[in-house]
């Protein structure tokens, strides 16, 4: 890649942290959490979120490829008619 398709895509990473960030404050300080703690409540949901979209991705991958062979593999059965 580019150097400005990794400035956009960092710009993009970090803008998708924050947003989910704020979000996770949000829902912490709405709870009744204060403090210290609304900070770590923070942290984890947080990295709990990315680390579950990170996991997410290559799971996809793999369930998409499982459906391409079993779909490959039903193909197969049929014989191809010759015209003689």
């Amino acid at each position: 890649m580019n150097e400005r398709a990794n400035h956009i895509l960092g710009v993009l990473s970090l803008v998708l942290v924050l947003a989910i960030a704020l979000t996770c404050l949000g829902i912490a300080h709405a709870g009744g959490v204060r403090g210290v703690g609304l900070i770590g409540v923070c942290f984890f949901l947080t990295l709990g979120i990315v680390v579950a979209l990170a996991q997410s991705i290559p799971a996809g991958v793999l369930l998409g490829s499982l459906v391409g062979v079993l779909f490959s593999l039903l193909k197969r059965v049929e014989l191809p008619i010759r015209a003689a």
